[in-house]
């Protein structure tokens, strides 16, 4: 039998994870890694002590008709990133890689699109993450560069992303970014 590779090793087991998960839309496991030993592990679910969407029998945001997507902070749930990251120490969890599953809750198929929200990429930002693996298929992976959604925040202008990075502004991204101004206006 072929030895795995350490990325889809560490991706099984968020995948496990994601087992416990009681979103009734999409379950997600995520696993933080530093110098390969597991800080954390985290699924979503509603804040200990509250009813999950699974024993009540229905999505809150569904019954509010929230498209997919949008209006988190109406969804009982706690996402997988925030509850490995509430789960371990800032300390422990700097430089390290937070490892993300996702599969839909009623088909079992994997989320092929699966990423982290708004919210929890700034989480990821605050926790000092660097890198973030996500599932694409059951071998397939996507590494994101943390710093990446620090340069992509869509909050600030171009020039004020890459200085809070520390970086210069791509020649080619400012041509971007002018050229989507112009056509806006």
């Amino acid at each position: 039998m072929p030895r795995k590779d350490k990325e889809n090793y560490y991706l099984d087991i968020a995948e496990t994870v994601l087992e416990r998960a009681t979103c009734l839309r999409r379950v997600y496991g995520a696993i933080i890694v530093k110098n390969d030993e597991i800080i954390s592990t985290g699924y979503n679910g509603a804040p200990r002590g509250r009813a999950n969407c699974v024993d009540m029998g229905y999505c809150s945001r569904e019954a509010m008709r929230v498209p997919r997507g949008e209006r988190y902070e109406l969804c009982r749930s706690v996402h997988a990133e925030a509850n490995a990251i509430i789960s371990a120490s800032r300390r422990d969890m700097v430089g390290g890689t937070i490892y993300l599953v996702g599969r839909d809750a009623r088909t079992g198929e994997l989320l092929k699109d699966a990423t982290s929200c708004a919210m929890c990429r700034r989480q990821v930002i605050n926790a000092g993450l660097a890198r973030v693996v996500i599932r694409r298929s059951e071998s397939e992976y996507e590494v994101v560069d943390v710093q990446d959604w620090v340069r992509e925040d869509d909050f600030l202008p171009l020039e004020l992303r890459y200085a809070f990075a520390g970086e210069p502004v791509p020649e080619e991204a400012l041509k971007e970014s002018n050229a989507k101004g112009s056509e806006q206006t």
